[in-house]
């Protein structure tokens, strides 16, 4: 059945809090300080109070707040907001020129009452960066209507009827919040756009993770009102979960039961009542911040700066050899740009990805232990510069990571010490007199661990072959 809906995606990006200079890193130690809050509705810029700001309001909940040495004032609500951070602003830009949209040059931060304890201050703060965008999908265009930057909420570490206990510090983590026109018209398409979105979000500097994106749909079918679906983490949900919403309105349709509501995505794919849809009067100007002006400069600067979708990366990867796992692997690490740097050193794309990927994780295996600590990516790159230069052969490369991970300096590690190839020899001889017949890898495998980073497979191939024939 045909449907009309419209998608909300919400996505953290990787830079400090929006309004102060606070780091947005989520805490999992004990907090240091605790404050008590009680938050009530207040009228909008049209005169009334929020329908859904009444319906938290009448929970008559107190709220708790957690905060750590890395929460500020600001966090707290006893101080105004700081100018916003440039650099959030900057990777919204981005994000909007992927969505070809228009950007606002000048706008108004708005407030926007939250009173279910969420926010200290009893609103977030949120700006229209955008407007007028799309993207193409296989069932047609669909419109990008918004593309805001505002703040994250608290996060709720346990809750009750009458009580909330909220943690500082995700408050204020710049979110860039997406909305689709209602240009959606059956399951697959709010997938596909969906997919699409995040595929352009990934492209960007944004956070990784799970509760890093929060993805939203407003659904209806004709005579319906327009349901807000929350909470999908998972993008294949976006089908079972809209295919149940459309029959349950159509029992609604029968019932007479037409309410215009926001739901919670459950894990089975049914959906639950959250609170009623907020409407306009929840919004009214931010008092302690001046007008946002976004500059021709800025604009220019962001499509100077436009960093490529991450489709066309993996085209580019596909042509230098690399296989979908492969490039999976690189994207879902966020080694791109690193795997670019090393492949100007030696342009050989799947030796390059081996040291960066394959070798790391082989040692890891082997030890137990984590090796990114010592096999930094600065580490790793005096490694391929070595290749480079010739002073090591990239047989060599496993056997340097080892002695780094084992505790050796780059430098120390570096140098490798060859073996007497007389002596290799004799010692393969002995090997296939005593052992007589193994396979070449197998003898191979016995040289290269006796030997270990004295002597490259090319060598003890070329022996072997030499005896054995």
């Amino acid at each position: 059945m045909e449907i009309k809906a419209g998608l909300e995606i919400h996505q953290q990006l990787d830079t400090h809090k929006l309004f102060c200079n606070c780091p947005s890193v989520l805490r999992n130690d004990e907090p240091e300080f605790e404050v008590k809050r009680k938050l009530h509705a207040v009228a909008g810029q049209s005169g009334d109070i929020d329908v859904a700001a009444k319906h938290e309001t009448s929970k008559d909940r107190e709220f708790f707040y957690q905060g750590y040495g890395t929460t500020c004032l600001v966090e707290l609500d006893e101080e105004p907001p700081h100018l916003i951070n440039s650099e959030a602003l900057m990777i919204a830009l981005h994000i909007a020129l992927h969505l070809n949209c228009e950007i606002v040059p000048i706008t108004q931060i708005m407030r926007k009452t939250v009173v279910d304890g969420s926010n200290t201050s009893g609103f977030q703060r949120t700006v229209l960066i955008a407007r007028d965008g799309y993207i193409e999908t296989r069932e047609g265009r669909v419109g990008i209507g918004s593309v805001y930057l505002e703040e994250d909420s608290s996060r709720a570490v346990s809750r009750d009827k009458k009580r909330v206990i909220w943690r500082l510090d995700r408050l204020g983590i710049p979110l860039v919040e997406i909305q689709t026109e209602p240009d959606i018209r059956t399951p697959e398409q709010a997938k596909e756009a969906a997919l699409y979105i995040g595929d352009v979000l990934r492209s960007c500097k944004v956070k990784r993770g799970i509760g890093t994106i929060r993805q939203d749909i407003n659904v209806s079918i004709s005579g319906h009102p327009r349901v807000e679906i929350k909470g999908f983490q998972d993008v294949k949900m976006f089908i079972p979960v809209i295919e149940r919403e459309i029959k349950r309105q159509q029992e609604n349709i029968k019932k007479k039961n037409l309410k215009s509501e926001v739901r919670k995505a459950l894990d089975d794919g049914s959906t639950d009542f959250l609170r009623p849809m907020p409407g306009a009067a929840r919004m009214y100007p931010e008092t302690d911040l001046p007008l946002l002006k976004i500059s021709r400069k800025m604009i220019d600067e962001a499509k100077k700066t436009l960093p490529k979708l991450t489709e066309k990366i993996r085209e580019e990867l596909r042509k230098k050899g690399l296989n979908e796992s492969m490039i999976k692997l690189l994207t879902k690490k966020g080694l791109i740009d690193e795997f670019k740097v090393l492949l100007g050193l030696v342009d050989e794309p799947k030796f390059i990805y081996r040291v960066l990927v394959e070798i790391p994780l082989e040692i890891s295996r082997h030890t137990g232990k984590d090796v990114s600590g010592r096999l930094t990516l600065d580490v790793i790159e005096d490694i391929v510069r070595a290749v480079s230069e010739k002073r090591i052969d990239k047989s060599d490369v496993k056997h340097v990571m080892e002695e780094v991970v084992s505790g050796k300096s780059v430098e120390d590690a570096l140098k490798v010490e060859k073996a007497d190839l007389g002596k290799i020899e004799t010692e393969a001889a002995r090997l296939i007199k005593e052992k007589p017949g193994l396979s070449i890898g197998a003898y191979m495998g016995l040289i290269m661990q006796k030997f270990k980073g004295k002597i490259s497979g090319k060598e003890a191939s070329e022996i072997l072959k030499k005896l054995m024939k």
